[in-house]
């Protein structure tokens, strides 16, 4: 009866909920994939910027981009906030005081500014410059999901599509970095602008030589078809190839 009326402390479980970088409690708290080791998001990044090497084991985390294996835990997040009472209130007051202490240059060329705990702005999810975002509007743009590297290659069929009229080209730039949770749809969308085709074309969109659905993602075209397979090298590939739509 007595253990069963016990109270635990949140300095309990301060182990599992605080930063091994900075000591404090976890601030979108960032998990290393190869290890299981987390870490507030800007304390890991900016440890990146100097080794590949998780600072807690030692482990090599990837030999060129350790940000490539990197992934927000935002369910842990929510749990920190509900054990610690005011703490989302007092890191949202924090950001707040040390951007309008740190105001970018109104001419465009201001240096990009970091937060101490939570980043720059665009690391964040809530601002900065992005492909679609015309007006801001404080939209969500998946800037905050993790990023997945890419390589878009041509699948050529002799050069042509099927009756000749369009030819097979390869994007002036073939490698694209966007949020893991793009789909296979969003994607074909992207290569069709980019290559100008007519509406009459859709696209197939490929990997190790297997069509991928419209509806699979980035995520479960890595987990699923890339490394499962043994391909663990960077970025994925994706080949393309267009052909005529009867439907």
């Amino acid at each position: 009866m007595a253990a069963a009326g016990r109270k635990h402390l949140v300095k309990d479980f301060n182990h599992f909920i605080t930063c091994y970088l900075c000591r404090g409690y976890l601030i979108k708290p960032t998990t290393v994939t190869e290890c299981l080791h987390t870490f507030c998001k800007s304390c890991i990044v900016q440890h990146f910027e100097e080794s590949n090497d998780c600072p807690k084991c030692g482990i090599q985390v990837h030999e060129t981009n350790p940000l490539e294996m990197l992934r927000l835990d935002n369910t842990l997040e929510e749990i920190i906030f509900k054990l610690v009472p005011g703490l989302r209130e007092k890191e949202e007051q924090q950001e707040l005081e040390f951007w309008k202490r740190n105001q970018p240059k109104e001419n465009g060329q201001a240096e990009a500014l970091r937060c101490p705990r939570l980043g720059p702005p665009d690391a964040r999810g809530d601002g900065g410059d992005g492909a679609g975002d015309d007006d801001g509007g404080g939209e969500d743009y998946h800037r905050n999901d993790p990023q997945i590297a890419i390589c878009l290659d041509c699948l050529r069929n002799g050069g042509q599509a099927a009756d000749g009229s369009v030819t097979v080209c390869d994007l002036m730039k073939r490698f694209i970095r966007c949020s893991s949770r793009v789909t296979v749809g969003t994607i074909k969308k992207f290569l069709s602008l980019k290559l100008k085709l007519p509406s009459s074309y859709e696209l197939d969109v490929l990997c190790n030589g297997e069509i991928m659905g419209r509806d699979h993602t980035l995520e479960f075209i890595y987990m699923t078809r890339w490394r499962l397979h043994g391909e663990n090298t960077y970025p994925m590939v994706l080949e393309y190839r267009p052909r005529i739509d009867f439907g």
